[in-house]
């Protein structure tokens, strides 16, 4: 469902980006009916956005929130037992580090912002207070407001 949704997702960015106004329901619709993919799957995708044309994410849809969110201890275990093992799972273990940022508040932006801090200097800003700030992340760790 996730990889659906990065999908969709995707294609909605570069119809937007593009001017290509492509109904994400309907494109669901005829690859139904006639693509390589097939899945009945497809008929859950084409509802979801019968039922709301303007949803930001496909897994917002209360079906898809819903599905999600009661496999997501199983497939959070799966994941990790294929880790621990050295058995590699990109699809499930990406498809899950996606669901995992669009989830989160600020994770994704945080974590960039002190990695370009950490290897540039690129200063980020803090959720606790105000202004920009720098860490000697290579010395003494000591962080100042820029």
């Amino acid at each position: 469902m996730v990889a659906y949704s990065q999908g969709f997702d995707q294609i909605a960015a570069a119809s937007e980006e593009y001017e290509w106004n492509i109904d994400r329901g309907a494109m669901a619709r005829i690859w139904r009916g006639g693509c390589i993919i097939q899945a009945r799957f497809l008929n859950r995708i084409t509802e979801a956005y019968e039922r709301n044309t303007d949803l930001p994410l496909l897994i917002a849809d209360d079906y898809f929130t819903e599905a999600v969110g009661n496999s997501l201890g199983a497939w959070r275990r799966v994941v990790a037992a294929a880790a621990e093992n050295g058995i590699p799972t990109p699809a499930f273990s990406s498809s899950l580090a996606y669901y995992d940022g669009i989830r989160a508040e600020r994770l994704p932006a945080a974590l960039i912002q002190a990695q370009r801090d950490f290897f540039g200097a690129h200063t980020y800003q803090r959720v606790d207070k105000e202004g920009t700030y720098h860490t000697q992340w290579s010395g003494d760790r000591t962080e100042s407001a820029v």
